[in-house]
């Protein structure tokens, strides 16, 4: 088997994209890292025993990088430094878990994988209720949390043929519609979640990003259900379960190449529920994803 990879922890306290929702998401890397301490501390000789799987597997190897440097004022020299840093823990040859902050980052987590890789196709896997393609006006600019995924479809090498977004719901600008017909990844709403299931989920998403070279994973947490993650930047009620997107996550990370989790707000957090299941993404993309598989 191939050699494990490694994980490197790089965090990105800043909200002030969040223009539209709740502000606090500046928070969460410090709150989600209190509660990975609580999950990692089981790890006994270098190795962790899943419940679910019955097996003991190895530890991952994560290590804490610290937090990108962001400038409080100015939105885009945060997002620049934040993919420099991201380029940098991949071109090192670790897998980066980007803790965030507002979901500008999702740009910057597919900027920096985009920027850290030298040739190949990027894929975006994006889990959110909303689907952040705005393009540009008068409050938010060309880059805030309503506009990550259509930033991160420019980039040179992006590919919206092998993305695809997964817990969407409700309602958006027609104009948004319009760009998902023309330019727009493939979607998979809540409620389409909810009739396939977390298998079926993972063969659709597999299937789309089979051929692409690297893929970036950026999970909004407010792509699940508010009953399992009440501190997040947005309420929408309808979305899916932490169990699924636990299943899923776990079964998705052999073929990302980096993983972020934003808004997770701690302001409006009960009982840090919503950091907490934010760690757990982290840590069963970790173990699940040591090695790396290729379609």
């Amino acid at each position: 088997m191939a050699d494990s990879r490694s994980f490197e922890i790089v965090g990105a306290p800043f909200d002030g994209a969040s223009t539209l929702g709740i502000p606090g998401s500046r928070y969460a890397p410090d709150s989600i890292r209190r509660a990975l301490e609580w999950i990692t501390m089981r790890v006994e000789d270098g190795a962790v025993y899943s419940l679910e799987t019955g097996e003991l597997h190895d530890a991952p190897h994560i290590a804490d990088g610290g937090d990108a440097h962001v400038v409080a004022h100015d939105l885009e020299a945060t997002l620049a430094n934040t993919s420099s840093r991201i380029a940098q823990s991949v071109r090192a040859g670790h897998v980066p878990l980007l803790l965030g902050g507002d979901d500008c980052f999702l740009y910057a987590g597919t900027r920096g994988l985009h920027d850290g890789t030298d040739e190949g196709t990027v894929a975006v896997i994006h889990f959110d209720a909303h689907l952040d393609v705005m393009d540009e006006n008068e409050q938010q600019g060309r880059h805030s949390q309503s506009s990550g995924m259509r930033r991160s479809l420019e980039l040179q090498r992006a590919s919206r043929d092998h993305s695809v977004q997964v817990g969407l719901r409700h309602f958006n600008f027609p104009s948004s519609r319009a760009y998902v017909l023309d330019d727009g990844p493939a979607q998979i709403t809540a409620r389409t979640v909810d009739q396939i299931g977390s298998t079926g989920v993972v063969d659709r998403v597999l299937e789309r990003i089979a051929g692409a070279d690297h893929v970036h994973l950026s999970f909004d947490i407010d792509a699940i259900d508010p009953a399992h993650a009440p501190g997040a930047g947005a309420s929408e009620p309808g979305g899916i379960t932490s169990r699924q997107a636990i299943d899923i996550v776990s079964a998705l990370a052999p073929r990302c190449d980096s993983f972020a989790v934003t808004e997770v707000n701690p302001m409006t957090d009960h009982r840090d529920m919503t950091s907490t299941l934010a760690a757990y993404l982290c840590y069963y993309f970790s173990v699940f994803g040591q090695h790396a598989a290729r379609a």
